[in-house]
């Protein structure tokens, strides 16, 4: 089911794509790179370099703002009343020093009985750590801690930028292979060398959904990478044995709950993927796994 909305996902996000793509290139007459004269590639990969790039830097620049938005998040600061939520704040303040943050990140939490917590902003120093009730209420101090670590490294590491990066790179890929290819198909399988218009869009459309879906394996395996290495920094800035808490007491929640829907997202896992395929659409290893590169 998860493997199956996040499919849907990407096939939506890309039709939005690539309508966006086309209004703009008839609206700005960029559409004369596609016409008789012949498809200008240097062109083209400058058009699609911007475009892809330009998506998703905006995304990350509101990145902090939708989050806020999209979880309610109560911002919690030094002079919090409640005292756990006071001690969370000064877990992230101690951590971000010891990363060595140019600020700390804003810190927050979200009702919710998911065990989730998150990283997100554009930048080391407009950061946000956010973290659920359903964490809070189901961890010890030590291995909130851990999960906390986790995320100040992703933030140290500019995870969200790298990210954004190659999310870019992709997206300025898939865009100019899909018209690359798209072009050179209607123009073979045309009588007069011209082409239909219409099969250029539509052939456009799967194909940049196929190589979309293509991209999403490079990008989730990277995922996986950052993750390792955020567990590193995680059990660097709190401590070997509290980053290790944390991920076996995950492990035990999901295990507790598994097959039920909406058993486990903390730091954004999706917990045991199914077959091969599940693998290569996950954005994080499987907590076994995680487990056991960190005790090594």
């Amino acid at each position: 089911m998860a493997l199956g909305k996040r499919i849907l996902l990407f096939l939506v996000v890309n039709i939005l794509i690539v309508t966006m793509f086309s209004i703009v290139m008839r609206v700005f007459h960029l559409e004369y790179y596609l016409t008789d004269y012949g498809l200008n590639y240097t062109s083209l990969a400058f058009t699609c370099l911007f475009y892809g790039f330009a998506g998703s830097f905006i995304s990350l620049l509101i990145s902090r703002a939708v989050a806020k938005w999209t979880y309610k998040i109560q911002l919690i600061g030094p002079n919090a009343s409640d005292p756990g939520l006071r001690r969370i704040y000064v877990m992230v303040q101690d951590l971000a020093r010891r990363a060595g943050l140019p600020e700390t990140p804003e810190v927050g939490f979200y009702d919710s009985p998911e065990i989730n917590a998150f990283a997100t902003g554009p930048s080391k120093s407009r950061a946000l750590v956010a973290v659920s009730t359903g964490l809070l209420a189901s961890m010890r101090e030590d291995e909130v801690e851990g999960v906390l670590g986790h995320e100040i490294s992703h933030i140290a590491n500019g995870d969200m930028v790298t990210m954004t990066l190659l999310q870019g790179l992709v997206n300025a890929f898939v865009m100019f292979l899909a018209r690359a290819v798209a072009y050179a198909i209607t123009r073979a399988g045309s009588r007069d060398g011209e082409g239909s218009y219409l099969a250029y869009m539509l052939i456009t459309l799967v194909l940049q959904i196929a190589f979309m879906l293509l991209g999403s394996i490079v990008i989730n395996w990277f995922s996986r990478v950052r993750e390792y290495r955020a567990d590193q920094g995680g059990a660097s800035l709190a401590g070997k044995d509290k980053m290790r808490h944390a991920l076996e007491r995950l492990k035990a929640n999901f295990d507790a709950v598994e097959g039920r829907q909406g058993a486990l997202q903390t730091l954004q896992i999706s917990s045991k993927p199914e077959g091969v395929l599940g693998m290569l659409f996950a954005s994080h290893p499987p907590l076994e796994k995680r487990i056991e590169r960190l005790s090594n």
